[in-house]
């Protein structure tokens, strides 16, 4: 669920423009108004806009499809193991919360890998860092399905998630270096719809194949996709701008501080941490609950219960919209306000065991759709209040959201395991979702 990025990208390279127009950069633009073509040359003197505006239609159309796919393929990762915790708990004979760090141990690394992975893409370059992730992923993947005990797959996982957080703030910055202002917009919102719709499509793939497979071949397929996505990306995306080597990160985790010094960007922060807990949280809870009695479902009808939510992560191209109609704060606001409604929906329904599916299905893609909407619109809050930290404002709120990732299903099932109570895991979501909520009351409203 990383559309949390989507301004990370945009606000790292806004942070170094002039590369942006440096007509020494490798790669160059796209297309730009002097008939800059993609490999970074000139169109002919005569109609040069004419001349290279159908290559140019081509290659944003291939390059923006292959960082969309990319998108969706690595942070389903992320996701995949939601729906075999279960499993990993009966295979390795141990507690629930022990197999949930199979989930967690990825989050937190690819929170961690998030500071990392988008400064060394500022000096290294955005598409060799792409690549080297994805080959990274596609040796590490293959070997998590090889793990014969519980502590070595948290390991692995862990390796994993500091591998996939290699592609977020790199494909992000690209998109904003490579394409034109207009074209670059467009294209954020669709690699950040891409991570949206990771956080569904991740946990199908991971269900399907595990019941159809055996939970180990979920990884070994993953390797082949990412190798075939690596030498995809490798072969047809242009290469980018000239590799930045100024921004270290110590000055990074300088600014840190200072950023987490502003009362309004700490609102902020607050706000973001719920975000995934929540949205791993529920799906957490929810595959523990619904696959034991009194529900006890099977696998065609968890896959149900889960493919529900997609619709309502597929409206975070909508945010944009709402928010010059509406404003920034009050589509945030309407966003935490249907992911209260939908855990709390549930939270009842599961007191009512009769009533149970029919609220759940609905409600969890009430929830997936708040999310979605506003996420964007806190992202937008937060680069407005970072001012020219733009880009380290929106770098930390990721950080913080992926630490919420890792929180959510620890807090989920401890809670059931300590209450006995199906509901008070959603009650507890519901009631940090309202904090949230609250909090979003006393922000500003900045125009957009």
């Amino acid at each position: 669920m990383e559309a949390s990025e989507a301004s990370k990208g945009g606000g790292r390279s806004a942070g170094s423009g002039q590369a942006s127009n440096d007509k020494h950069s490798a790669g160059g633009g796209f297309l730009t108004h002097g008939g800059h073509t993609a490999d970074g040359g000139h169109a002919a003197a005569v109609g040069p806009e004419k001349a290279e505006a159908p290559a140019a239609g081509r290659t944003y159309r291939m390059s923006t499809s292959i960082l969309v796919w990319c998108a969706l393929a690595v942070v389903s990762s992320l996701y995949i193991t939601i729906p075999l915790t279960p499993l990993f708990a009966r295979q390795f004979d141990a507690p629930l919360q022990a197999a949930a760090w199979t989930g967690s141990a990825f989050s937190l690394a690819y929170a961690v890998g998030l500071l990392l992975w988008g400064t060394l893409s500022d000096r290294a370059g955005r598409k060799p860092v792409i690549v080297f992730g994805l080959l990274a992923l596609a040796v590490i993947s293959p070997l998590i399905g090889l793990a014969g005990t519980l502590p070595a797959l948290i390991a692995l996982r862990a390796v994993q998630g500091l591998a996939a957080a290699s592609f977020a703030p790199s494909a992000l910055a690209y998109a904003a270096e490579m394409y034109p202002p207009g074209r670059s917009v467009t294209v954020v919102g669709l690699i950040t719809t891409g991570f949206m719709s990771a956080g569904v499509a991740g946990q199908i793939y991971g269900s399907s194949v595990g019941e159809s497979w055996g939970w180990t071949y979920v990884f070994y397929l993953l390797g082949g996709i990412y190798l075939l996505s690596a030498v995809w990306l490798g072969g047809w995306l242009p290469g980018g701008k000239r590799p930045r080597r100024n921004e270290r990160l110590p000055d990074l985790l300088r600014q840190f501080g200072s950023l987490l010094k502003q009362k309004k960007l700490q609102a902020c922060y607050l706000i973001a941490a719920t975000f995934l807990l929540a949205f791993v949280g529920m799906y957490t809870g929810l595959e523990a609950v619904l696959t034991r009695q009194p529900f006890a479902l099977g696998s065609g009808q968890m896959l149900l219960v889960r493919a529900a939510g997609l619709p309502g992560v597929l409206l975070s191209p909508l945010a944009g919209r709402l928010a010059a109609r509406l404003g920034l704060r009050k589509v945030l606001q309407a966003g935490l306000a249907m992911a209260v409604i939908g855990l709390a929906s549930i939270a009842g329904g599961l007191m009512l065991p009769a009533f149970t599916l029919p609220i759940v299905i609905p409600m969890s893609l009430m929830l997936a759709a708040g999310i979605a909407i506003a996420i964007p619109a806190l992202i937008a809050i937060i680069g407005t209040l970072g001012g020219e930290a733009r880009a380290i404002a929106v770098t930390l709120y990721t950080f913080i959201l992926f630490i919420g990732a890792t929180l959510g299903p620890l807090a989920v099932l401890w809670t059931l395991q300590t209450t006995g109570r199906d509901y008070a895991a959603f009650v507890l979501l519901t009631a940090l979702m309202l904090a949230g909520w609250a909090v979003s009351r006393r922000l500003p409203a900045p125009d957009r």
